[in-house]
């Protein structure tokens, strides 16, 4: 009898005994593959599943191909939740970390992933966070770390920095309250020195999806446009001019005003004798900083009474605007509100002028209303008056025509920029790797001495006051300063997650070594021959890792040929369910989880008491929507096999699947249909039977080009099928079981606990996880016959099978002779067959 609770826990012991999935440096090829670590947030989810069994498919199958493989996890174990979660508590950061590791770990377990448990690792460990530190101060020596001043995203209630990416319609992603923009002091790392490299060396990533490239390219974002400096008509308070970068220098001509960010220079000196524009910048901070929140707040701008000269003549005036940021070129733009939606609102809210350069081509009648007219720089479009001359052109041929012109009259300078900013790593928080610098009154900022490292998080804070517990430490901020002895205090700041997440791939290669890395696991390891993850991270986290790749390189941590760290890239679509739900008395939605559901005989679901429940379409798996499947269940009643066969056999990897109940139910009885095959030719002798050695060859070709292109679901097709096959064949026991021995080779990543029973009860050697995988005789693959479908009036009724050589007539009688033909046929003669060679039989009545 099929038990997957009593095999999957055997096998499981018995992999481990064998020390079977432990990455060791030999002499065989190496391969790595990984998937994204997950954060510790205490349950997985049938989304974890499905990511770790494809990683896990690729691990077995290359481990059975002769590779020495590395298949490790770790847990991404800093940041916000955890603090949150101790405030919400009154418990601490770190037990509530490492008890949802604990917890996490006990759920993978049983799943029977080909991991190698002894490399685990928490980013949130000493040991981990140290070498961090190390690389940090490593960096810092080699130039590519900064400490400066910039306009950040705060957040007043959990009282830090928040990237642009944690700030959600202007609203912090955790608190939900309004963001400020402040201007601090920060680290950062120098990223946009990188943007160049970064940018020209995504053509060369062959095998990664060209979505994600085209992401971070744009993220990265190169232009070229013009600087240009904008005369003051009277200097102010040291300024004589305004600096402006333009992508779009096009629009020069339809330029009516000169916008300024709250931070610029010349914003700060004259707020400092004008009361109304130091309130108006007090409340423009109150807004985010992200480009969709300033192309959605409500434009604001306050009228210095300073006016520039224009290069084409006459005069604009000054305004500081809320959106503009110091960040992003100059810190000043002109506004050109015909050609610019933003400008546009602008304009009309001030009542400022909007003057055409452009229009479309060939267009007598044209007038700008409330909307911009923006064409793509492709397209061509007719000049209404442009210093440059030109007539006709596209967008792009005006831009750069326009920069010529500008340098040739001495007004400005063609400079290529990119959007990409440098990375802000400070965060206002205790639950991170601590920067490891110190202030010192004597010698100002000073690195911490590596002897000193780690620099360890205090266990003694409290969070029952907003800010971080680490600026009122009574101890632990004060230091000794490396440099001189003297007293110096400690950084409080702690680092971006993202920092933790950047190098934990190179880690996983020696991850007790006494330094970052051990060069030479490291060289033998790296790179990440194929990485798996989701869509969401195709910006950040791989832009970001691939920056720090670059860095562990430049400071001796990472070879050359890993500055590019993941040579394959998969992103995995996401697991999905229907979403269930009733009303209270107010008629507010109250969610239920899928177990507590049940369907009726006419297709309804209710609740077990037999409320009736709405139902909505398939969504990704959400705890607040409550349309989560907890794979610990579904493991206890099915197995983990069935749980794995299922999420990878539903639809290609890169799409969605949705789960049902109905699907893992029919997956579970097929494996047991298979056991029990296995069951039914237990003792016999090996046998031969050409046919079926013919569809067991046709087997692994396919299974095998399946697994090399992450076609799992189409490798799971025809394990369906050869399943089929040697349960409907006529041979002998010994061959079926020669047969099933094999397709125990093919199931094995897929469905490795069955897979062993399998391969033990038809005699099998040793663990079916350590067994070579199968080769197809190229002979096999060459059929002599062909199956052709045979049509009567145009409709299919059957097909036959029959040498690929032999003579149409007697194609045509044994299409005549198939039941199924005759019984078409109904007694009567065919007025016409046609025999179309190895393609078809077509019989007309």
């Amino acid at each position: 009898m099929y038990d997957p609770s009593a095999i999957e826990a055997k096998w499981q012991a018995a992999w481990d005994e064998a020390g079977l999935f432990r990455a060791r440096r030999d002499e065989r090829p190496k391969y790595y593959v990984l998937e994204m670590f997950p954060y510790p947030s205490g349950r997985i989810h049938i989304g974890h599943v499905r990511n770790y069994a494809m990683g896990d498919v690729i691990a077995r199958y290359k481990r059975a191909t002769g590779h020495s493989v590395l298949h490790p996890m770790g847990f991404d174990a800093f940041g916000m939740p955890a603090e949150n979660a101790a405030m919400a508590s009154g418990g601490h950061p770190k037990e509530w970390t490492y008890a949802n590791i604990d917890t996490m770990v006990a759920q993978m377990k049983p799943l029977g992933f080909s991991i190698d448990w002894d490399r685990m690792f928490a980013t949130c460990d000493p040991e981990y966070y140290g070498q961090q530190q190390a690389l940090f101060l490593d960096m810092l020596e080699a130039g590519f770390v900064d400490r400066k001043k910039a306009t950040v995203n705060w957040d007043p209630v959990d009282m830090t920095v928040l990237a642009n990416e944690q700030v959600i319609d202007g609203r912090g992603w955790r608190s939900g309250a309004e963001v400020e923009r402040r201007e601090l002091t920060q680290w950062f790392f120098k990223i946009s020195d990188m943007a160049e490299e970064l940018l020209e060396a995504l053509d060369g990533l062959d095998d990664w999806p060209s979505k994600v490239k085209t992401m971070q390219s744009n993220w990265i974002g190169k232009s070229r446009g013009l600087r240009m400096g904008w005369t003051l008509t009277e200097p102010t308070h040291g300024h004589e001019a305004i600096e402006v970068y333009t992508t779009r220098p096009d629009t020069l001509r339809g330029a009516s005003f000169i916008a300024i960010a709250p931070e610029h220079p010349l914003a700060k000196a004259l707020a400092e004798e004008n009361a109304d524009l130091a309130a108006f910048a007090g409340n423009v901070r109150k807004g985010g900083t992200t480009e969709e929140a300033l192309e959605t707040a409500p434009k604001m701008g306050f009228d210095t009474g300073r006016t520039v000269e224009s290069p084409l003549g006459g005069t604009l005036p000054v305004w500081v605007a809320n959106f503009v940021l110091m960040d992003y070129g100059t810190g000043a733009v002109f506004g050109c509100p015909a050609h610019d939606q933003r400008d546009l609102d602008f304009a009309r809210k001030y009542d400022l002028p909007v003057i055409p350069t452009f229009k479309p081509e060939a267009m007598e009648d044209f007038a700008i209303g409330n909307e911009a007219y923006v064409p793509p720089k492709t397209e061509t479009v007719d000049w209404i008056d442009q210093p440059a001359g030109i007539e006709r052109g596209t967008g792009q041929q005006a831009i750069d025509a326009t920069i010529e012109w500008a340098e040739a009259q001495g007004i400005g300078k063609g400079e290529t920029r990119f959007r990409l900013r440098d990375w802000g790593l400070s965060r206002q928080r205790y639950w991170g790797c601590p920067i490891p610098v110190l202030h010192c009154e004597a010698c100002g900022i000073v690195p911490e001495a590596k002897e000193n490292l780690p620099v360890t998080l205090p266990d003694d804070v409290s969070f029952d006051v907003p800010g971080n517990p680490l600026d009122r430490h009574p101890t632990w901020r004060r230091a000794a300063c490396p440099r001189c002895g003297g007293e110096a205090l400690r950084e409080t700041d702690t680092m971006d997650t993202f920092v933790d997440s950047s190098w934990y791939f190179a880690r996983f290669t020696a991850p007790r070594a006494a330094t970052p890395t051990d060069r030479a696991e490291a060289d033998y390891w790296m790179n990440v021959d194929q990485y798996i993850g989701g869509i969401e991270h195709a910006i950040l986290h791989l832009l970001y890792s691939r920056f720090f790749a670059r860095a562990m390189h430049a400071t001796g941590h990472l070879s050359e040929k890993a500055k590019e760290p993941f040579d394959a890239l998969f992103t995995q679509g996401m697991v999905t369910h229907e979403i269930y739900l009733t009303r209270d008395e107010a008629g507010r939605p109250v969610y239920h989880l899928p177990e507590d559901v049940v369907a009726k005989p006419d297709g309804m679901r209710a609740l077990k008491d037999g409320t009736e429940v709405e139902v909505f379409p398939s969504a990704k798996m959400s705890k607040s929507k409550k349309n989560v499947v907890d794979p610990a269940g579904i493991v206890a009643r099915f197995g983990a096999d069935a749980a794995r066969w299922f999420v990878l056999s539903d639809s290609p990897p890169e799409r969605d699947v949705e789960w049902t109940a109905a699907g893992v139910e029919a997956t579970a009885r097929h494996l047991a249909r298979v056991h029990r095959m296995a069951e039914e030719v237990v003792g016999a002798e090996d046998a031969r039977d050409a046919a079926l050695e013919r569809e067991v060859a046709r087997a692994v070709d396919e299974v095998t080009k399946g697994v090399d292109s992450f076609g799992f679901n189409a490798a799971i097709a025809k394990l369906y099928a050869l399943a089929a096959t040697i349960q409907k064949s006529k041979a002998a026991p010994g061959a079926r079981r020669v047969a099933l021995r094999t397709m125990a080779q093919l199931m094995a990543p897929f469905t490795p606990h069955l897979a062993e029973e399998v391969w033990q009860a038809t005699g099998g050697t040793g663990l079916c996880a350590a067994a070579p995988w199968p080769v197809a005789d190229a002979a096999l693959l060459v059929s002599d016959t062909v199956t052709l479908p045979i049509q009567v009036n145009g409709k299919r009724r059957s097909e036959i099978t029959v040498a690929k050589d032999m003579p149409k007539e007697e194609v045509e009688a044994e299409a005549l002779a198939d039941p199924a033909v005759v019984r078409a046929l109904d007694g009567g003669a065919p007025r016409k067959v046609i025999v179309v060679p190895g393609r078809i039989v077509n019989v007309v009545a």
